[in-house]
């Protein structure tokens, strides 16, 4: 269990990170790549401990590394993907109330 709270933790901390250093942070909330680090971690670690990688020898390190890795590169992706949706959208309904 100590291990799924390392994962959270560092996925959580790599989350704020990434949206400190994203230059369209203020088109979204500094919770979400957090969040989606964290749930994509602890669902990777979960998925790997039911399927048995967190005892064997040789893949004791599958657990706490692979969960991290995939947490950081799913807060990237979400972070990429809404920034620039938010951001045409933004720029599409501005365009449309002026001209009106």
């Amino acid at each position: 269990m100590l291990s799924l709270t390392i994962v959270v933790l560092a996925t959580v901390a790599a989350g704020f990170i990434i949206w400190a250093n994203d230059k369209r942070h203020a088109k979204y909330g500094a919770a979400l790549p957090a969040g989606v680090a964290a749930g994509v971690g602890a669902l990777a670690w979960i998925i790997l401990m039911a399927a048995g990688c967190g005892y064997l020898p040789g893949l004791t390190w599958l657990p706490w590394v692979l969960p991290i890795v995939l947490g950081v590169a799913a807060a990237i992706g979400a972070v990429v993907y809404l920034g620039r949706t938010r951001a045409r959208h933004d720029m599409e309904r501005l365009t449309l109330i002026l001209r009106r």
